[in-house]
């Protein structure tokens, strides 16, 4: 009973530590190389390396164009992912309904946006984006009775990360709805 265990055990390890090991060659020694680097005033291609310390971090973190940069980021990481999901699972739940007309239509259309290039969902958006002849603007227009009405989705500084949001949502819901679809079957 002993050597059951034993050899169940070995045999777990032996599973896991392919994984373990690559886990800590392509992702825990670079991080810990990239950590010591940053303790040091090095252009990358000098042999001369002047220990700093923290001093890079609080050069870093005292810059506000980074500040700026750090909270787009956080800012499209909880947004996306949230409404991404939520999307997802709406749209999973009524495509898995058994008397939508056109289910499989609606699977294959919500799909598209994930198999197309990110260069052409890039031009894609930026012809929805354009100020003079974009579609947002057509139908802003519509609503303004105003032909000179123009919103610049992508030169203004508060739309411009929603606008991004707007195209990596629209990219990625298909994908999570397939996974959805098929974890409700």
């Amino acid at each position: 009973m002993i050597e059951k265990g034993k050899g169940r055990t070995g045999f777990i390890l032996l599973s896991v530590a392919p994984a373990c090991i690559l886990f800590a060659v392509f992702m825990l020694i670079p991080t810990f190389n990239v950590f010591r680097i940053s303790l040091f005033k090095w252009g990358g291609y000098s042999d001369s390396r002047t220990f700093v310390g923290l001093s890079n971090f609080v050069k870093l973190f005292s810059d506000m164009k980074f500040i700026q940069a750090f909270q787009n980021t956080i800012l499209l990481l909880v947004v996306v992912t949230i409404i991404t999901f939520g999307l997802a699972l709406l749209f999973a739940n009524l495509l898995i309904r058994e008397k939508l007309r056109h289910g499989g239509f609606f699977r294959v259309v919500f799909y598209i946006p994930n198999i197309l290039s990110v260069i052409v969902i890039a031009s894609i958006f930026s012809a929805i984006y354009d100020p003079a002849n974009g579609l947002f603007n057509s139908i802003a227009r519509l609503f303004t009775n105003d032909s000179s009405f123009t919103i610049y989705w992508l030169g203004n500084q508060t739309l411009v990360i929603y606008s991004v949001a707007i195209a990596m949502i629209w990219q990625a819901v298909g994908y999570y709805m397939v996974m959805y679809m098929a974890s409700m079957a």
